[in-house]
C-alpha cells in the first residue's frame, strides 16, 4: 500500500493506494502477436510529450467496489480486443550504421493495461470548491507529473485509476500520446463504458457488441511508410522531461449563453470573414486577447496563437472519426500585440478562423511529406510540440 501526499489549501491529503492489477485481451490476435502496430508521423513527433489525461468525477452513495472493479476489469479486457495496440509497449529497433532508429509498438509485449484502486478522504464538494484546481487532482491519475510518451517502453500505454472519494468516485484515464489523439481516447472510454454497461445488464462476454469499432492504419503521405527511422540512437538524445515549476491551475466555465454571446461579437461584422466564425473559435480569440492583456505585453512584441485541430475530415478522402491515432494538426496566427490589443475580437477571431480554414487536405499533405522529409521529436514549449489551444 502506497501513499501519496499533496497539500491543499486548508489541510493535507493522501491518495491511498489500494491495489493494482494488469489487464490483456481476453483472448489474443493473431494480428497483435505477429505484426507490429507501426507509428505515423504525427505519432513519432509527439515521443517526448506528456500523456493524454481525461477524468470522470461521480457523486453517489458508496457501493460495492469490489463488484464495480471486477466489471470494469472484464470490460477492459474486452475493449482491448478492441483497442488491442494498447495492451502492448513501445519497442525501439536501432540501426547503429545509420545513427537511427525506429519506434512502433509490440502489441503482445507487458502485461497489459493498468488499473489502479485508491482512496482519499475528501468529497466531492472539497474537489470542485476550491477556485484553484486542488492540488490532489494530479494524484487521481496514474505515471505522475514528469513521464513522457516514451516511457511506454516500460510503462502501460493506458491506464485506469479508480479513486474512491468519501460521497463519490473519481475515474480517471491515463493514455500515452504516441499511440492516440483525444478523439481516439473518447472513443476509447465510450467503449469500455459501453461494454461495462452490457456486462452489468447482465449480458454473458460472448454477446458484447460495440457500436463504433476503431479502424487501424498510420497516416502516411503516399510512398511512405509504414516503417519511418528517426535521426537518434539512444533516448537521451531526444526525450527531454519538462518542469514548469509550481503553477496555479483553474477551470473556467462559459455557460451556453456567454458562448452565443461571444459568437456574436465575432460575428458583429457581416462581412463573410466573421459571418462563419465558430463558437470555438470566438472563444479562442477572446483567450488570445485576455490573456496577452493580462500580461502586459509591449506592443511592439509578436504574438502567437496555436490550435490543434482534427484533421480526419479535412483530408481527401476523410477518415471516419473512429480512426485510431494521431489525426491532429497544429494551427497558427500571429500579429503584434499592438494590433491585437488595439483591434476588436472580430478581428482576432477572423484570424483564429482563417488559420483553422487553411488547413485542408494540401496543408496536412505538405506538413507530413515535410515531416517524412525531416523527422523529429517536438519538446513542450516548442513549435514542433502541438498543445491546445496554447497562446504565446
Amino acid at each position: 500500500m502506497m501513499n501519496v501526499s499533496s497539500n491543499g489549501s486548508e489541510e493535507s491529503s493522501q491518495v491511498r493506494l489500494i491495489s493494482e492489477r494488469f489487464v490483456r485481451p481476453t483472448h489474443e490476435l493473431s494480428r497483435a502477436s505477429t505484426h507490429p502496430y507501426y507509428l505515423g508521423p504525427i505519432d513519432l513527433l509527439t515521443l517526448s510529450l506528456d500523456h493524454m489525461q481525461k477524468g470522470l468525477l461521480f457523486q453517489s452513495k458508496p457501493q460495492l467496489v469490489s463488484s464495480f472493479l471486477d466489471t470494469l476489469g472484464r470490460s477492459l479486457s474486452l475493449c482491448l480486443l478492441h483497442f488491442y495496440p494498447l495492451a502492448g509497449r513501445l519497442e525501439t529497433q536501432k540501426f547503429p550504421d545509420e545513427h537511427a532508429c525506429w519506434v512502433y509498438v509490440d502489441s503482445s509485449k507487458g502485461p497489459g493495461a493498468r488499473i489502479l484502486h485508491a482512496s482519499v478522504e475528501l468529497t466531492v464538494s472539497d474537489i470542485l470548491s476550491p477556485i484553484d484546481i486542488h492540488p490532489i487532482v494530479r494524484s487521481l491519475f496514474d505515471l505522475g507529473e514528469k513521464a513522457v510518451n516514451h516511457d511506454g517502453h516500460t510503462r502501460p500505454l493506458v491506464s485506469v485509476q479508480v479513486t474512491q472519494l468519501l460521497d463519490g468516485m473519481f475515474i480517471g484515464f491515463t493514455m500515452n500520446h504516441s499511440i492516440a489523439d483525444g478523439t481516439s481516447l473518447w472513443h476509447f472510454v465510450s467503449t469500455l463504458s459501453e461494454i461495462f454497461l452490457q456486462l452489468q445488464s447482465g449480458k454473458n462476454e460472448a454477446s458484447i457488441s460495440v457500436s463504433k469499432r476503431p479502424v487501424f492504419g498510420p497516416f502516411f503521405p503516399p510512398g511512405h511508410g509504414p516503417i519511418l527511422k528517426l535521426p537518434y540512437l539512444e533516448p537521451e538524445e531526444f526525450v527531454c522531461r519538462f518542469d514548469p515549476g509550481p503553477l496555479r491551475e483553474r477551470i473556467f466555465h462559459f455557460s451556453a449563453a456567454s458562448m452565443a454571446k461571444l459568437k456574436a461579437q465575432a460575428q458583429a461584422n457581416t462581412g463573410c470573414e466573421s459571418h462563419n466564425i465558430s463558437s470555438f473559435q470566438a472563444l479562442c480569440a477572446f483567450l488570445w486577447r485576455s490573456m496577452i492583456k493580462a500580461r502586459d505585453v509591449e506592443p511592439h512584441e509578436e504574438t502567437t496563437c496555436t490550435v490543434s485541430i482534427n484533421i480526419r475530415p479535412r483530408i481527401n478522402p476523410p477518415l471516419p472519426d473512429a480512426h485510431f491515432g494521431n489525426l491532429i494538426a497544429a494551427t497558427q496566427t500571429s500579429c503584434k500585440v499592438g494590433d491585437l490589443l488595439g483591434r476588436s475580437l472580430v478581428w482576432a477571431a477572423s484570424r483564429v478562423h482563417q488559420s483553422i480554414v487553411t488547413q485542408d487536405d494540401r496543408g496536412v499533405v505538405e506538413f507530413v511529406n515535410s515531416y517524412v522529409e525531416a523527422p523529429r521529436v517536438g519538446h513542450t514549449g516548442s513549435e514542433t510540440a502541438f498543445i491546445s489551444p496554447t497562446v504565446c
